[in-house]
């Protein structure tokens, strides 16, 4: 179901948690005891990775039986059984903190990007991602914001060219560094560059830039920024970071000034965990 990367992350997660040593479990749960219960949602929230979490079940022990009740990305309620499971007591509870780890990381994510994506309903402002992922999540937290409802940025380096300061001072100038990326990048990549000032605006224009990120500006200048960008060239796009946070009124009054996107780097690196628990209900 999901690439070797992916099972080997799991893997690894579960012999990191000790679960094939789970000695409280080994000690006090008989070995030809099977189990029945439900992961339960304990508040309000979008759901992400669940298909992803219970392949720490599958991967554990594949005799463990999995009905799944809801869909990933979908909303649901505090209260909300996700999925039934049934299978050998021991299995169910040595791989559940694992699964549960990967549930409540990714489920957090998505309500955080849902919660800034309804803040903005109606706006043309779009809600990105950015590359402050957790190394070697960034597949299935990127995954998370797309089911929130948010869009991702750049998956990796590779996939699109945005000049930042450190690259302008290396390149010797904006004009410089504009003119290299044009050497080496495919003719349909856009190119997007940093800019803190209206003064670095105006010269990102004149290097042609495809896109412009406005980056710690306040609300005043990054209207004034926007308006001087469009009149010069509306296809140009504008995306507006640093430090915005999640807070809905200043999400609000960042797309009020016209940007195209807000990226947050909050949705990835302080999203709350997403309360979920697995309750045995019978014996199977």
């Amino acid at each position: 179901m999901y690439n070797k990367l992916l099972v080997d992350l799991i893997q690894r997660a579960l012999e990191e948690d000790g679960a094939y040593a789970d000695i409280t479990t080994i000690s006090t749960v008989p070995e030809e005891q099977w189990s029945a219960g439900h992961m339960i949602t304990r508040h309000a929230g979008v759901i992400a990775g669940l298909n992803f979490a219970l392949e720490a079940f599958r991967v554990f022990d594949e005799r463990i039986h999995i009905e799944q009740l809801i869909k990933d990305g979908s909303y649901v309620q505090a209260g909300t059984e996700l999925v039934y499971l049934k299978g050998p007591s021991r299995s169910l509870l040595s791989a559940e903190r694992v699964a549960l780890n990967f549930l409540g990381r990714l489920s957090g994510i998505a309500t955080l990007t849902n919660q800034c994506v309804r803040v903005l309903e109606g706006k043309q402002t779009r809600i990105l991602d950015t590359r402050k992922t957790t190394p070697g999540l960034r597949e299935l937290e990127k995954m998370a914001v797309r089911l929130g409802g948010g869009q991702n940025h750049r998956f990796g380096l590779s996939d699109g060219v945005l000049i930042k300061d450190n690259h302008i001072k290396a390149a010797g100038g904006v004009a410089q560094a504009v003119t290299a990326a044009r050497q080496v990048a495919p003719h349909l990549m856009k190119i997007e560059i940093e800019c803190e000032t209206l003064a670095e605006v105006q010269v990102a224009l004149d290097a042609g830039a495809d896109a412009i990120l406005l980056d710690n500006m306040d609300i005043p200048a990054m209207s004034h920024a926007v308006e001087v960008i469009h009149q010069r060239d509306p296809k140009v796009l504008t995306e507006a970071s640093g430090n915005i946070g999640t807070n809905a009124e200043k999400l609000v009054a960042v797309a009020e000034t016209g940007v195209n996107f807000i990226s947050l780097g909050a949705l990835t690196h302080s999203a709350p965990n997403f309360d979920i628990s697995l309750e045995f209900t019978r014996e199977a």
